[in-house]
């Protein structure tokens, strides 16, 4: 009878430790979604992108850099008081989101290759601290574009 307990008592603590287990692998990091993306066309030889990336992972991340065909220098730029500047990257909260928008957060192309039409798309590829990188197709909008004033 002993030796019966034993293992029952051995089955149940193997069963009770892969169960915790599970709940702590529970949370799964980052779940990346993007959407609402777009470049105005641009007028000049510098161009502006915007998204807004929604986490519904347990785990916050960081969104890095942004790499694209259409120009060696591409730049995410927080916007404060009016005044852009560079920034290395971007906090996406968990159960959360970042939005670049005009007038606020943004991508910035500098020195284009070439520049898109509106109705083109311009393939670009974010990169974070903890994702993989997402590939993103902007489709080029008219110059004065702003989904906010729709």
């Amino acid at each position: 009878m002993t030796r019966r307990t034993t293992a029952l008592s051995a089955a149940v603590a193997l069963a009770a430790a892969l169960a915790l287990t599970g709940c702590s692998s529970k949370d799964s990091g980052p779940e990346l979604k993007v959407s609402g993306a777009f470049m105005p066309q641009p007028v000049m030889d510098m161009a502006g992108g915007f998204l807004t990336i929604t986490n519904s992972g347990d785990t916050a991340d960081k969104l890095t850099s942004v790499t694209s065909g259409i120009s060696d220098d591409v730049q995410i730029h927080e916007t404060k008081n009016q005044k852009m500047r560079k920034v290395e990257s971007f906090d996406i909260p968990a159960n959360g989101e970042l939005k670049l928008e005009r007038g606020g957060n943004h991508i910035m192309f500098m020195g284009l290759k070439q520049k898109p039409k509106q109705g083109e798309k311009v393939s670009i590829e974010l990169h974070f601290e903890k994702s993989d990188p997402i590939e993103v197709e902007l489709p080029v909008e008219a110059p004065h574009h702003n989904p906010k004033q729709h």
